[in-house]
Parts: C-alpha cells; structure tokens; sequence
C-alpha cells in the first residue's frame, strides 16, 4: 500500500535509504560521505512529494519527487533490501510519473545509482548524460523519462 508518511518519519526514511543505498556494496566512507544526500528532513515535505510503500505496517519504500519548473526530478527512490524484487520499486515509480504528471511536469530525471540504472530504463527512461556525484571524481548516469509519451 503507498501512502504519504509523516514528517515525524524523516529518521525511518533516511535508514530505509541508507539501509537500500548500501546493498550495492560500498564501504562505510562511501555511506558517510552519501549520508547528507539521503537524509530526509521535515523541511523535505514542503519542497516535495514524498510516497512510502508499506507492507505488514513496515515503511518497505519511499519515493520523492522535486520540481522545476515542467522538470520533476526523482530525488530518492528506495526498497528495503528484504523487498527487493516484490514489485514496490516499480510501483514507486509509477507514484513518481503519475505524480509529476498531475504537476504538469513534462520530463522526468533520475540521477541514478550505477546499479540502480538498468531498474530505470527498464521501465522507460533513456540515457541523457552524467552528473557529478557527491563523491568527488565520481559521476552517476543521468536518465530522463519524456512525461509527454507517457500519457
């Protein structure tokens, strides 16, 4: 089940990213110096749309969408890694078009995970690039998904 969590939930959310970013094997400096980027603050349900996935009363998922303009930007989309593979990733995602479309976004990005890429052009989207990654000399693959095909 999705529902929008409270801000009270910042602290489960960002474990539950911490916990999904950290299946992709990286060391702790790693985790540390990604920790700032997957925190989630109560500031976060003021500047975005924020869905968590729920199974059993356990958050299991979370999905934030930025906007920019007719630019939604996938901020965050996690799975615990216990459910991984059950289908909530791609529900999340869904969430994240339907909801950017509402907002009258026309593109979707996705600063994606090197590991996490294939996930998302799976369902749509296509290569545009790269950007820089919190890691220094690190760079993420950038997907864009065109909203307007996707009516």
């Amino acid at each position: 089940m999705l529902r929008t969590p409270e801000p009270g939930q910042a602290a489960i959310l960002t474990a539950l990213c911490l916990r999904s970013k950290a299946v992709w094997g990286y060391d702790e400096a790693f985790m540390a110096a990604c920790r700032p980027a997957l925190t989630v603050t109560a500031d976060d349900w003021m500047q975005s749309d924020i869905q968590i996935a729920v199974q059993d009363d356990d958050i299991v998922g979370m999905a934030q969408v930025l906007y920019h303009g007719e630019i939604a930007d996938l901020d965050k989309l996690f799975v615990d890694p216990a459910a991984l593979g059950g289908g909530i990733g791609r529900r999340l995602f869904e969430w994240s078009v339907e909801t950017a479309l509402r907002k009258g976004a026309k593109v979707m990005t996705v600063d994606a995970d090197p590991g996490a890429a294939d996930f998302y052009r799976r369902l749509g989207a296509v290569d545009d690039g790269v950007v820089a990654s919190v890691i220094p000399g690190r760079f993420l693959p950038r997907l864009k998904l065109d909203l307007t095909s996707v009516r």
